[in-house]
């Protein structure tokens, strides 16, 4: 079934008190499918149809909402109904619903939990937010080398439905210290009785628990892994992230860049979620700050006033050529920035790039010069017509050289490159390219009408 019609099938169901039918589509809906489905609806209506479904089932399903759902529905439910939830949930998932809780809402939910999960709870809620003891999951299957491959089977068997993954296990000591990694693959291919020791690869790719998490979802996704095993700082392994976990952090890393290109600052939640006061916080700061960055295209066009009342036909060139000026610069900086952050261009390599940018540009400035000159010549003549093509000429290579390097200046300051946003850019070239085009007319005019 389409989801749009699933969701409504759903908000007609609540509202009719229909429990039959909320069964039947419950019962037939991929956990992702029944979660979306029921984001419109109200905590008490979610919860309404969370009951429905068994207790697996149900913190799949949890696991899929968003976090100020997720916080609002552990409100209005007992703490007994929350324990048996987080208690189903992935070590990672309910560490992020922990730490997104109040503190009267932790204090209920503690008690409810087992030792175990009480401590790995704890354990796993401690880490700084950004890094990846904050994505990992305790979940986990491990082996040893005294092993054999049929014996491995059958502990990960035994294992599997506590885990997150039992496609890749890793090879401990009793000191917990890693020692190889062995795939669910080589272990059903090898003959029953091989040691694991002749099986596992010893060349394990991991990351330190202070790793920040966008490196580990690049390490993740450059390795092609399953999953990355995360090495605390005694040496031992202290939990897994999963490729999936590596996703959501590789989206939520994009999404962040994106809002940083348009000025706008990081959201803790989604922007439809968000309130009205978030997005005005995380938008005015930018928004005011240009306002007088763009003082600087306005005092340039002042200081030209006299070339501007004598040759008033040059306004009408004005708003083309610095907007050519940051449409130019905003594309230098967009590919600078994603280059940056997926580690395709490094910091040294800045004065290739610079020169190759200079070609490039060059030749996008002389095309865009040659398209606008037969628009000047009709407008003003032959004079007019090179002052605009010398000038588009000039500002689209300026607007290019500014956008690729404003990011390298930033990464150089330890400041994040995608703040060197398209707004940030387009704002600087708008007071270059004034500057520009109305010095080459005020000298190119002033000495032919000498």
């Amino acid at each position: 079934m389409e989801p749009d019609f699933l969701a409504n099938s759903m908000a007609q169901a609540l509202g009719q008190g229909d429990t039959a039918t909320l069964r039947e589509l419950v019962a037939n809906m991929h956990p992702a499918d029944l979660a979306n489905s029921v984001l419109e609806r109200t905590p008490r209506q979610v919860w309404q149809v969370l009951v429905l479904l068994p207790a697996e089932a149900r913190a799949e399903v949890f696991g899929y909402l968003p976090t100020e759902l997720q916080v609002e529905l552990a409100r209005i439910i007992s703490r007994k109904q929350l324990a048996d939830i987080v208690f189903n949930m992935s070590s990672d998932e309910r560490a992020d619903l922990f730490n997104s809780m109040d503190t009267d809402q932790r204090e209920a939910l503690l008690p409810g939990l087992a030792q175990a999960e009480r401590d790995d709870l704890i354990r796993l809620a401690a880490h700084e937010e950004g890094t990846a003891g904050a994505i990992m999951t305790s979940d986990y299957a491990t082996l040893t080398t005294d092993m054999t491959a049929y014996t491995a089977i059958e502990a990960l068997r035994r294992e599997a439905p506590d885990k997150e993954t039992i496609y890749q296990a890793y090879v401990i000591d009793e000191q917990r210290q890693l020692l190889g990694t062995v795939s669910l693959r080589d272990l059903i291919l090898a003959p029953p009785q091989t040691p694991i020791r002749d099986i596992m690869k010893l060349d394990v790719i991991y990351a330190n628990l202070d790793d920040p998490q966008e490196e580990i979802a690049s390490k993740i996704a450059y390795y092609d892994l399953i999953a990355l095993p995360i090495i605390g700082h005694d040496n031992k392994l202290v939990g897994i992230v999963t490729y999936d976990d590596a996703m959501d952090v590789a989206e939520a890393e994009a999404t962040e860049d994106f809002h940083k290109t348009a000025t706008v600052g990081k959201l803790e939640s989604s922007v439809r979620e968000a309130s009205f006061g978030l997005l005005y916080r995380k938008r005015v700061f930018w928004l005011v700050l240009l306002v007088f960055g763009n003082l600087f295209s306005g005092a340039g066009i002042a200081y030209f006033e006299d070339t501007i009342t004598a040759y008033v036909g040059l306004v009408f060139f004005l708003p083309l050529l610095v907007g050519s000026a940051g449409n130019a610069g905003s594309q230098a900086a967009t590919l600078m920035v994603r280059a940056l952050a997926t580690g395709d261009v490094m910091l040294k390599d800045w004065g290739y790039m610079l020169g190759r940018e200079l070609l490039v540009a060059s030749a996008l400035g002389l095309t865009m010069a040659l398209a606008v000159s037969g628009i000047g010549a009709m407008r003003g003549g032959g004079e007019l017509a090179l002052v605009v093509s010398m000038t588009m000429m000039i500002v689209v290579v300026a607007g290019s050289l500014i956008g690729m390097s404003l990011p390298f200046v930033l990464s150089q300051m330890r400041l994040d490159p995608a703040t060197a946003s398209a707004p940030l850019v387009a704002t600087i070239a708008d007071a270059v390219g004034v500057l520009v085009y109305f010095s080459i007319a005020t000298t190119v005019l002033q000495q032919i009408a000498a």
